[in-house]
């Protein structure tokens, strides 16, 4: 133990003499540890405590009543699922009736949720609505009034923060529906911690009804006299009431003990298991980070290394000195990279609650079991990065320590040989446990592949050395002197290598689940493209029950609007299918494409329970089933297009656009699905509301009238969602059509404004027009593929940084003799940056190799794990990550311009000693 006490206090008073030196080893430990602790802390503040969950949900009160049925209902503890046999309450259930049904002492307030079209800055658009009383106790928690008062009456409101732009209205502002009939004063400004959303706050019953009807009219926050049980909950569900009580969410029963199915735990297993991939992953790249730091510090600790030796010091006695040095800077990186990450989280958390996570935290948490284990983490890898140092310093020769003399030239071909082997045996394992779907297999596969490049670096850093001899002078002296100094060069490049390797691997992850879920996306029409509809039996609020449908405006004055208002390149009007002359009006009819019975996918019927193991592979397989447009059917009755309307309609090119409008124009239709077409010609069904929708059974949709015409299903462009057809087509069916739509390309995906401008417009014609612009899935808000970017500049231009500069405090002899010798300034700042060019350049060069190899290995993974599961699941892409990629590529760029400008231009002249 007296040989570790004084290994440590060697080890610190090293420290503080080589202060730069010992900066750099704890900025390269500090350095993941700061990442690590900031996203600990982040982590901890928005993971919300289950009674901070469930005051969010339920404010104050105990429990939250939706009335849904008629009869009984059975339901999960959590509330989110229910089943019934009885018929949905359709009554608004008031405040008297509720008291009646609860027992005596309760009170109880009333809260609505849906969506609401107002006046904004620009035109008309939707916004989330509530019905709430903002005075009432039991909503506090839920809410929180920010500044003015709660709505007193009917005619007033509060918004959200977010809803003051979008609507253009402060305290003491005026906001209207479309319409202008209803205005409200806004009288406060209001948060909800659990949706940072644009929101407006209405009086109990006074929201906007849509269709006549109000959203959620019978679902009341209940203040009981006691605490609401399993037991009472499950009363109440024979009454149809659904409950979500504060009680059973803070003590759930048993999973059993609901007839209803429910997960009776969070703990993700795909979650834990690549959770555990990633931490070891950083495990081993914070040891590659930390180990150049101990393998320059032990070099330029030699001759002291030696002196300590040369006076009877054991091999043990260095390795304990060396060991100690990581210890001790391991915990004083520790230290810097917990406080820094600390700072960053708590700074950072109101951005990242507004522009992130949608949501407030919980409060300022630091997750001490985290950051407990991050240091022991740091500490203990800072162990395992200074452990390969201790052991060659402790079998250094001490002679040549002494006397200064440079260590091992030519890198042995063992070492060579066994990291090839190491990569291929690596490669093999990793694939084998993409195979079995085992993580840990595959992360032994990782690491023995990430090592192996590592023991190949000093050999490839000699092949780049033999290209010194055709380069100027200071690039050549580079590469010969990181050549002759392999052991701490290869260290360096290994770095740099496990921080791009760890940037590039999560940006694959990232973006081929961003093209996934862009591929899983059903276009409606093509980017950017608007559609207007008009909608006769649409009943808004101005609306009276008895009116009848209403004919359309003249379409061509909408396509004006339009053009006056959105960046359009074409506006067409397009038409619907209409009964024939002389139906009545409440009579629906349409036409839909009918697939063969052979051609259908014989494993949706799923009336016979689930598939087995061996059906679901049959599924997978069954060429019927691998198209995912031939089970939809028309959306809505048919839309009616001509032939120049369908580029606007599905943006389809070349020779296929061709195609596709001479189909329309011969009277045919369009479909999704080849699988609809035989022989040219597509069925398609006739119904009307008089005969049956042709839905109930296949009997029925037998029974149904047809017609054939000519088909084809386009092949470039957007899918379309449903038959489009032809006039030609409806005249076959003896239908009847009416233009009720206009279909806008547009140059330029519009602005909001000017979505809002239009429906304004639309609106002051009439309340039955809609507004749809297809702008895709929604990834407008979610930055993380550039903070990513960011973040893997940063991670990766520190590494390189660190790493350079530790090579340079390696090399700062050379640089004195070159001064001594009459080189001047300029020379060893370009010596400099060539060698940063070396260091990061071969080190991100090796890091996007292993990053794309290892994010590749684990897409494989979850692919091979869902290959046979059906329904098929959408495999991930193996995505290139551009953004950070390109980042990652100009680091090395950057670490050169830095380490030309930082170079000092004078140096003292050191003592070479031979």
């Amino acid at each position: 133990m007296s040989a570790w006490r004084t290994a440590m206090r060697i080890a610190w008073r090293e420290s503080r003499r080589a202060k730069g030196r010992s900066a750099l080893v704890i900025a390269m430990i500090a350095l993941p540890v700061f990442a690590l602790s900031f996203a600990a802390a982040s982590y901890d503040m928005f993971r919300l405590t289950p009674e901070e969950k469930v005051t969010r949900q339920l404010g104050a009160a105990d429990a939250l009543i939706r009335w849904e049925t008629t009869g009984p209902l059975e339901q999960d503890p959590t509330g989110q699922g229910w089943s019934t046999s009885t018929e949905p309450r359709q009554d608004v259930v008031s405040e008297k009736d509720m008291l009646a049904a609860l027992p005596p002492g309760s009170r109880v307030t009333p809260t609505q949720d849906g969506i609401v079209e107002l006046r904004t800055a620009t035109g008309v658009g939707s916004l989330n609505s509530a019905g709430l009383d903002l005075t009432s106790p039991l909503v506090s928690g839920r809410v929180k009034l920010l500044d003015g008062r709660a709505p007193a009456s009917d005619g007033e409101v509060a918004i959200t923060e977010k809803a003051v732009g979008r609507l253009g209205a402060q305290i003491g502002d005026t906001i209207q529906n479309p319409d202008g009939t209803k205005s409200w004063t806004v009288t406060g400004i209001v948060e909800f911690p659990d949706e940072l959303y644009q929101t407006v706050v209405f009086r109990p019953g006074a929201v906007p009804s849509e269709n006549g009807q109000l959203y959620a009219a019978n679902q009341w926050l209940w203040d009981a006299p006691r605490p609401v049980n399993w037991e009472q909950v499950k009363q109440l569900n024979l009454r149809g009431m659904m409950i979500i009580s504060r009680a059973v969410l803070l003590d759930p029963p048993p999973a059993d003990a609901s007839g209803v199915g429910y997960e009776s735990s969070n703990v993700n297993g795909d979650a834990i298991a690549i959770s555990g991939l990633i931490a070891g992953l950083g495990i081993l790249e914070i040891v590659l980070l930390a180990g150049p730091a101990f393998a320059v510090g032990a070099r330029r600790r030699r001759r002291d290394l030696g002196l300590i030796a040369a006076n009877g010091g054991t091999p043990a006695h260095l390795r304990r000195i060396v060991l100690a040095d990581g210890i001790v800077l391991g915990a004083l990186g520790a230290a810097a990279g917990l406080v820094l990450g600390l700072a960053l989280a708590f700074i950072a958390r109101p951005l990242v609650e507004v522009h992130l996570v949608q949501a407030r935290a919980g409060g300022y948490r630091i997750f001490p079991l985290a950051l407990a284990g991050i240091t022991l983490l740091a500490i203990g890898t800072g162990l395992l990065a200074a452990l390969v140092p201790a052991f060659t310093a402790a079998k250094s020769d001490v002679v040549a320590a002494l006397t200064g003399r440079r260590g091992a030239v030519r890198s042995r071909k063992r070492w060579l040989f066994t990291g090839l082997a190491m990569v291929v045996a690596g490669v093999a394992v990793t694939v084998f446990g993409a195979q079995r779907v085992n993580v840990n297999v595959i992360l032994a596969g990782l690491v023995v592949g990430e090592l192996g490049i590592v023991l190949c670096t000093p050999t490839l850093v000699g092949l780049i050395a033999r290209l010194g001899r055709v380069l100027p002078l200071t690039p050549r002296i580079a590469l010969r002197d990181t050549a002759r100094n392999r052991a701490a060069a290869a260290p360096a490049i290994a770095a740099v290598m496990a921080a791009v390797a760890g940037s590039v691997a999560v940006g694959v992850y990232f973006s081929a689940d961003e093209e996934r879920n862009d591929s899983e996306y059903a276009e409606f029409m093509p980017h950017g493209h608007a559609y207007i509809h008009f909608d006769p039996r649409y009943v808004g609020p101005n609306s009276k029950p008895d009116d009848e449908p209403k004919a359309p405006p003249a379409m061509q004055s909408v396509a004006a609007l339009a053009r006056d208002t959105l960046p359009v390149r074409d506006a067409v009007v397009v038409a619907e299918i209409a009964c024939p002359a002389g139906t009545p009006a409440d009579v629906y009819c349409g036409l839909s494409p009918r697939m063969p019975k052979d051609r259908e996918c014989p494993w949706f019927d799923d009336t016979g329970g689930p598939l087995s193991r061996d059906e679901q592979r049959q599924a997978v397989r069954d060429p019927r089933c691998q198209s995912d447009g031939g089970w939809y059917n028309a959306s809505y009755g048919g839309l009616i297009a001509t032939p120049d309307a369908v580029p606007a309609l599905i943006g389809a090119t070349g020779d296929d656009l061709a195609r596709a409008r001479a189909t329309i124009e011969a009277g045919g239709v369009l479909v999704n699905d080849e699988r609809y077409l035989v022989d040219g010609k597509v069925t398609l069904e006739i119904y009307d509301a008089r005969q049956g929708d042709g839905t109930t059974t296949e009997e029925d949709r037998d029974r149904l009238p047809t017609v054939t015409v000519p088909g084809y299903a386009p092949t470039t462009g957007t899918r379309p969602p449903s038959a489009i057809l032809s006039a030609g087509a409806a005249r076959a069916a003896n239908m009847a059509q009416q233009e009720n739509s206009v279909v806008v390309a547009t140059t330029r995906m519009p602005t909001q404004a000017e979505q809002d401008r239009l429906n304004g417009a639309l609106r002051g014609l009439s309340e039955q027009f809609s507004l749809t612009v297809e702008r895709g899935p929604d990834r407008s808000s979610d930055p993380t593929l550039l903070i990513l970017a960011a973040a893997a500049g940063l991670i990766t231009l520190g590494a390189a940084g660190i790493a350079t500069g530790l090579a340079a405090a390696d090399g700062r002899a050379d640089l004195a003799t070159l001064a001594a010798v009459g080189a001047s300034p300029g020379v060893r700042r370009r010596l400099s940056l060539s060698q940063s060019g070396v260091i990061a350049g071969l080190g991100s060069v090796l890091g996007v190799v292993a990053g794309l190899g290892a994010s590749a290995a684990v897409l494989t993974a979850y692919n091979q794990a869902s290959a046979d599961r059906w329904p098929q699941q959408t495999p991930y892409p193996i995505a290139v990550p551009w953004e950070p990629l390109v980042v990652v590529l100009l680091v090395p760029l950057v670490a050169m311009l830095g380490a030309g400008l930082l170079t000092r231009s004078r140096l003292p002249v050191e003592t070479r000693r031979t």
